[in-house]
């Protein structure tokens, strides 16, 4: 029994007539009967009865029509999910982020703007140090990430740039840079440092000790935090001053100033990670989501 037996039995009994029929489904009266009568041998039992002037439906012709329609239905719906998930419209999306990249408005923007562009995909989230989200885009058990470089893709892992992103200095508010708007790193160069540990974030540590180096100086570490926001709070504790991302200056700002950082004056690399390799119609879309929007001087 083949698909097209089903259809050409559903045309039938809709319009008891093999005339009528024949011309929905697109071929001639007779194979078209022939087809019907091959259905009934197949199937062992007569589906219609025939007569000069009327083709009426037997009882068991009327329950399988009723099976027949729910079959076509149900296959109608699974080519129309197949269709929605090949193109990326529908299906299920993991993202992971940084700690430090969720606070940038792309980043947001990016989540606001997919999820109302493609309404019917689930997007899940994962928090996590960039490190992690490698290993879990690896494992497949996130699809994209947004990360902080270092980062080396391979044949597993792609990378996309998206942007770069001013970084400030946070000060606690009774520092004696506190009434200042902005400094150069040389004027820090006899400042203890709190920096987010290396094994965390080894790509935003290791892009202000090298500014450092540059300006002259190696900053002095006084302590290390897990975590940017531990960071911060160790800052308004008065444990020492930190260079953040900008997307940070509204975190503690009853305990913390923000400098900006004039002449030489790191940046944050943001972009996406993401298989290089069987990639999703899904994660495709979203990371050109994330591209327009990183382009967008408004962002």
């Amino acid at each position: 029994m083949e698909l097209r037996h089903l259809r050409y039995f559903l045309a039938l009994a809709e319009e008891l007539s093999f005339t009528r029929a024949a011309e929905r489904v697109g071929i001639a009266q007779p194979p078209f009967s022939q087809q019907i009568q091959a259905l009934e041998q197949e199937i062992g039992v007569r589906l219609v009865d025939r007569t000069p002037r009327r083709v009426v439906l037997t009882e068991a012709g009327t329950v399988l029509a009723e099976r027949v329609r729910f079959i076509l239905s149900r296959i109608g719906d699974a080519v129309v999910v197949t269709q929605q998930v090949g193109r990326g419209l529908s299906g299920h999306v993991c993202v992971g982020f940084t700690e430090s990249g969720c606070f940038h408005p792309a980043v947001t923007r990016t989540l606001l703007e997919f999820r109302q562009a493609y309404p019917a995909l689930h997007v899940t989230l994962q928090e996590n140090k960039s490190t992690n989200l490698v290993a879990m885009i690896r494992e497949g058990t996130v699809d994209a990430a947004f990360i902080r470089p270092p980062f080396e893709a391979d044949e597993v892992v792609a990378y996309t740039p998206l942007l770069h992103e001013k970084m400030v200095v946070a000060v606690p508010r009774g520092h004696r840079l506190a009434s200042r708007k902005a400094t150069t790193l040389a004027g820090l160069s006899e400042e203890v440092f709190v920096f987010y540990h290396r094994d965390v974030r080894p790509g935003l540590t290791d892009t202000v000790i090298a500014a450092c180096e540059r300006s002259g100086f190696r900053p002095r570490l006084s302590q290390e935090a897990p975590q940017l926001t531990s960071t911060l709070n160790l800052v308004a504790a008065g444990l020492g001053i930190s260079i953040v991302p900008e997307s940070l200056k509204h975190l503690r700002t009853n305990d913390i100033v923000y400098l900006r950082l004039t002449g030489d004056a790191p940046q944050a690399a943001l972009g996406l990670a993401s298989r290089a390799d069987g990639r999703s119609a899904a994660v495709g879309n979203f990371i050109a989501v994330a591209l327009r929007i990183a382009d967008d001087p408004n962002r």
